[in-house]
């Protein structure tokens, strides 16, 4: 009997951390069976690093992430893992995190499953940061790129911490992203190594020459000695370097993708497909034909971007910075107003109710922009509530207005007749908040491409 081909495939998202055994599904090579699968939440918000990140600072605690990743491993069946051939990482784009090469981790040996804890490491900055002003973005050169860059991009942080915190820099040599990190230690990888996915994610980085910006990022001060090499999306990044939950060691482990393009290349069967994506952020995306090559001009206030997908090809996505996190803030903010009030109530028990009165408020006048976050492309923009009335004061008023201002926010960005034109079909949902929560899919489904 063949032996079975396992992949073991990890995402690091913003709020939690999934990992899937899947094989291919017999009789079709391009699908695949969910054999057994785990997610954690990660709670790792952690303080800024700086202080002069201020309240715009947004971080997390790398330790606590790996924590969830490896009770995620400890909860897989473990003879599946030992029949694992091939691992692939996936993760939340844009963020940045620094290292020491060859102290980023510490491998605990001689138990049942070796693990490994980051050591030398700094705090993750994530997508959703915000230090970096309009008038600090402002200051920066101009890409070599079709791509701007905004505030949560890998070099934008980097360009911000050497100008306001030099000194934390000496104390690395290494960055990448969540997920390039945790397959350079998988690996113990020399130096980084990113995909022009998540490179083209930072900024200053060129995806028709696939290279950085080196020129113009040396002449304005930038450590260029701390960005990683670049491969190809799809390559090998390395082989496990020790054994690891019963992984085997010498496992092939594929270069880290971007959690964008990896949830859309799961959904995609077609080219005539879309996918909308709702978690923490939502996006709309879409592939465009072979050949297509984006204005190498950037327009950083164009809500549709061209992202390196797979095969030198380009996603068209409208990516907002106000999805599930709206709902969440929404839940906190009024959990928060309970307790002033003297009253005790858990946010899941909030959120279910909450749900449950809007399902039965079929309609509503109340408008709400739920952009509490701005948008990249229109970074100054704060939400707002209009056509607010007596009669649409309820609870499930407010929330089924909310639930509808965050695809609308999106339907602004990418309208649904532009996907018609580029020849889409059928637009196919994932993602967290829209598998939770039935009125955000009822909301996107309401608007099909005709």
């Amino acid at each position: 009997m063949a032996a079975r081909s396992v992949i073991l495939g990890i995402d690091l998202g913003t709020t939690s951390v999934k990992a899937a055994l899947v094989e291919s599904a017999p009789g079709d090579p391009s699908g695949f069976l969910v054999l057994a699968s785990c997610a954690r939440a990660a709670r790792a918000e952690a303080a800024a690093q700086s202080a002069a990140a201020g309240p715009q600072g947004r971080e997390q605690d790398v330790s606590r992430i790996i924590q969830a990743l490896n009770e995620c491993l400890a909860a897989l069946p473990q003879q599946l893992l030992q029949e694992v051939c091939g691992i692939g990482v996936s993760g939340q784009m844009h963020g940045v995190m620094f290292w020491k090469t060859g102290q980023g981790c510490e491998w605990t040996e001689g138990g049942a499953s070796p693990v490994f804890e980051p050591r030398s490491v700094s705090h993750l900055v994530t997508w959703q940061d915000g230090r970096c002003s309009s008038e600090f973005l402002a200051s920066l050169p101009r890409p070599e790129s079709h791509l701007s860059v905004a505030s949560g991009f890998g070099c934008a942080t980097i360009f911000w911490l050497s100008k306001n915190s030099p000194e934390f820099l000496k104390s690395y040599d290494a960055v990448g992203t969540i997920h390039d990190y945790v397959v350079a230690m998988l690996c113990g990888l020399p130096r980084s190594l990113m995909c022009d996915q998540n490179a083209a994610s930072w900024g200053y980085f060129n995806t028709q020459s696939q290279s950085w910006n080196l020129e113009i990022l040396r002449t304005s001060g930038f450590p260029i000695h701390l960005l990683p090499d670049i491969a190809e999306a799809g390559s090998l990044a390395g082989r496990t370097s020790r054994a690891w939950f019963g992984v085997p060691k010498g496992t092939r482990v594929g270069v880290a993708l971007g959690d964008l393009q990896a949830s859309v290349y799961s959904c995609m069967a077609q080219r005539t497909d879309a996918v909308l994506n709702i978690s923490t952020s939502v996006q709309l995306a879409t592939s465009m034909p072979p050949g297509f090559q984006p204005a190498q001009t950037p327009d950083p206030t164009a809500p549709v971007t061209y992202f390196p997908y797979f095969d030198r090809t380009y996603l068209a996505v409208a990516a907002s910075l106000n999805g599930g996190n709206v709902l969440a803030a929404f839940v906190h903010m009024l959990v928060q107003w309970m307790a002033d009030l003297g009253l005790e109530v858990e946010e899941p028990t909030v959120y279910s109710c909450m749900i449950q009165a809007a399902a039965q408020q079929r309609d509503t006048c109340l408008t709400i922009t739920p952009t509490v976050w701005g948008e990249r492309h229109l970074p100054d923009q704060l939400a707002s509530v209009t056509r607010i009335s007596s009669s649409d004061l309820s609870l499930g008023h407010v929330t089924r207005a909310l639930c509808r201002g965050i695809v609308q926010n999106l339907h602004s960005m990418l309208p649904f007749q532009q996907l018609k034109e580029w020849g889409v079909e059928r637009v196919i949902g994932s993602g967290s908040a829209l598998s939770r929560n039935e009125l955000v899919i009822a909301e996107a489904g309401g608007r099909p491409v005709q």
